[in-house]
């Protein structure tokens, strides 16, 4: 007899939000951070080649099932969806022209540019 699991409905409503802000692939996420892990500060005295967080993190979720779920994971979620939220609030006078504020989203998984 296989039992369903259930999930808390705030962890169920909190999934539907994270999927819905971290709208990059998670591969095109992977392939971004490699590229931002791989700039000028990663070849230091001590280069650190992991990926960037909170970035990699969200990746890591990414690639989870809802039931799998850790309250760490969890936890990565409502970060993610608060710090994405926060970002697109505080849109800059330039918009989607403004590099850092999109390179900010695109390494929390969001890229602007993606009609909802």
């Amino acid at each position: 007899m296989v039992r369903e699991q259930r999930l808390d409905p705030e962890v169920e409503v909190l999934w539907d939000d994270f999927h819905a802000q971290v709208n990059v692939p998670s591969e095109q996420l992977r392939q971004w951070l490699l590229t931002r892990g791989s700039g000028e500060e990663a070849f230091g005295p001590d280069p650190d080649l992991n990926l960037p967080e909170p970035g990699r993190h969200i990746l890591r979720v990414l690639t989870k099932r809802k039931v799998d779920l850790t309250p760490e994971d969890i936890e990565v979620m409502r970060d993610a969806v608060d710090r994405i939220q926060s970002l697109v609030d505080a849109r800059p006078p330039r918009g989607n022209a403004d590099d850092e504020w999109r390179h900010s989203l695109l390494d929390l998984g969001h890229d602007i540019l993606v009609e909802r």
